[in-house]
């Protein structure tokens, strides 16, 4: 544990800053495979409206630099492609 006082402030932050960038990448995670389950159960407009959702949140993680940018753009592709595909 840190004896000086700016470095036990430090330590909060970084564990504040460590839940939330936890939290996003959670976010994302989840809703995709919600998404992969709308998907399979072949609920169109549900599938759609996590898509949005999806965009939105990867595009947070990676500005935040969570995320590769070529991994969210891959993942949104994908998604999208599978909701258009669908019946």
């Amino acid at each position: 544990m840190p004896n000086i006082k700016s470095s036990k402030k430090a330590v909060k932050v970084i564990a504040k800053k460590t839940e939330n960038n936890h939290e996003l990448k959670m976010r994302v995670q989840n809703l995709i495979k919600n998404c992969e389950k709308k998907i399979a159960a072949n609920d169109k407009e549900g599938a759609e409206l996590l898509v949005k959702d999806i965009q939105k949140y990867s595009d947070k993680a990676v500005s935040k630099g969570l995320i590769k940018k070529n991994t969210a753009d891959r993942q949104k592709a994908r998604l999208t492609q599978k909701v258009k595909n669908m019946k």
